[in-house]
C-alpha cells in the first residue's frame, strides 16, 4: 500500500501539538524533524560523534511534522486538519504550512529511523534503538526503545526532564506511567529498581509498542503495560507517578491521581508548554500538593511534587 507523507511546518513548541492532531486524524505514524533535538556541537559527548553529519546536514532548518496516511485516511483527515491549523495561527506555532507528497510504503516505515541514534538522558540513562550498538560504560544504565514510527523516541526536553526527576526523586516503591506511549519512563524507573510498575495509555497501537519495548529491556516482571483511559479501572495505590502529556489533561489528572498515591506520594509531570505553567501550577496546589521542583528547558516546563 502507497501513503501520502503530509508535512506541517511549525515550531519546537507546536511539534508535539501537531503530532497529536495527526494521530488523533488517524496518521499510520508520525515524525518530528527538529534541530533543538540535536546535540550542541560546541558541548561534543559520544552522542555527538555517533551522529553522522550527512545526517545533521539533511535536516530542515524550520521543525516539520510529518504523518503518513491512506488514500482514505487522508480524504478523511485533511479537511479536519486544515480547519485545526487555522485555530493555531498566531499562537507562536510557525508557518503551519501544509505540504503533501506520495511515498512507498517501505521507505516510509524505514526512513525515519536514520534520525534517531543512542544518547544520554538524566545522569545514567543511555536510550538506544533496538537496531544500534553501544559501548556500554560503567554506571550506563541502558533503555532500549523502538518507537514504532508514533511514539516518544525520548529526544524531546519533557522527556529528557521526567527521566531526570525521576533520578532524583525516585526512592523507591510501585510507579504509575500515565500516557506512556514508547513506556520510556516506565523503563526508566524499572532501571532504578522499581517493580510493580503499571504503564497506562489509551491508544493500543502504544500500548503494543510500549509491551514490545518492556520485552526488549527483559523487564516483563517488572512493568504491566495496560490499555486505560488515564486512570479509569484503576484500584491501587502507588508510590510514585509520572506523566508526560499535555498541560489541560495534567490540570485534570492531578485532584483524582490523589486517590491512587500512597501518604506522601511522588508526582512528576511534564509535556506541558511555558505558557500553560501558570494553570498547571495552580491546578496541583489546588489539589492539594505540595511543589517541590519547577523545572524549564526550552519551550517546556516540568513539575515534581507530593502529597
Amino acid at each position: 500500500m502507497d501513503y501520502t507523507e503530509v508535512t506541517v511546518s511549525t515550531t519546537t513548541q507546536g511539534a508535539e501539538l501537531i503530532s497529536d492532531i495527526f494521530l488523533r486524524l488517524g496518521a499510520a505514524g508520525t515524525q518530528i524533524l527538529d534541530r533543538a533535538d540535536l546535540p550542541d556541537p560546541d558541548k561534543p559527548t559520544a552522542n555527538w560523534e555517533l551522529m553522522d553529519q550527512s545526517v545533521i546536514d539533511a535536516m530542515p532548518e524550520d521543525v516539520q511534522v510529518k504523518a503518513w496516511f491512506d488514500e482514505k485516511g487522508l480524504e478523511a483527515a485533511i479537511g479536519p486538519l486544515r480547519e485545526q491549523l487555522n485555530l493555531l495561527q498566531g499562537e507562536g506555532m510557525g508557518t503551519l504550512k501544509v505540504t503533501l507528497q506520495g511515498v512507498k510504503e517501505e521507505d516510509w516505515a524505514e526512513n525515519w529511523k536514520q534520525y534517531y541514534k543512542p544518547f544520554r538522558i538524566g545522569d545514567h540513562m543511555v536510550v538506544k534503538p533496538t537496531w544500534e550498538p553501544w559501548d556500554t560504560q560503567p554506571g550506563d544504565l541502558i533503555i532500549e526503545i523502538d518507537p514504532g514510527m508514533a511514539f516518544g523516541t525520548g529526544t524531546h526536553e519533557t522527556t529528557a526532564m521526567c527521566v531526570s526527576m525521576i533520578e532524583k526523586y525516585y526512592q523507591g516503591g510501585t510507579l504509575l506511567d500515565v500516557g506512556t506511549g514508547s513506556g520510556i519512563l516506565a523503563i526508566a524507573a524499572a532501571r532504578l529498581g522499581a517493580k510493580g510498575i503499571v504503564a497506562v495509555d489509551i491508544d493500543p497501537d502504544a500500548v503494543r509498542v510500549a509491551k514490545e519495548n518492556v520485552a526488549h529491556n527483559g523487564l516483563k516482571g517488572a512493568i504491566e503495560v495496560r490499555k486505560g483511559d488515564l486512570l479509569q479501572g484503576l484500584s491501587q495505590r502507588f508510590d510514585f507517578a509520572v506523566a508526560n502529556i499535555l498541560a489541560p489533561v495534567i490540570c485534570m489528572l492531578a485532584a483524582p491521581l490523589k486517590a491512587h498515591l500512597t501518604p506522601g506520594g511522588r508526582f512528576v509531570c511534564s509535556g506541558i508548554i511555558a505558557e500553560a505553567e501558570k494553570d498547571v501550577n495552580e491546578a496541583l496546589l489546588s489539589a492539594g500538593y505540595q511543589i517541590d521542583e519547577i523545572r524549564h528547558q526550552g519551550d517546556w516546563v516540568a513539575f515534581a511534587c507530593h502529597i
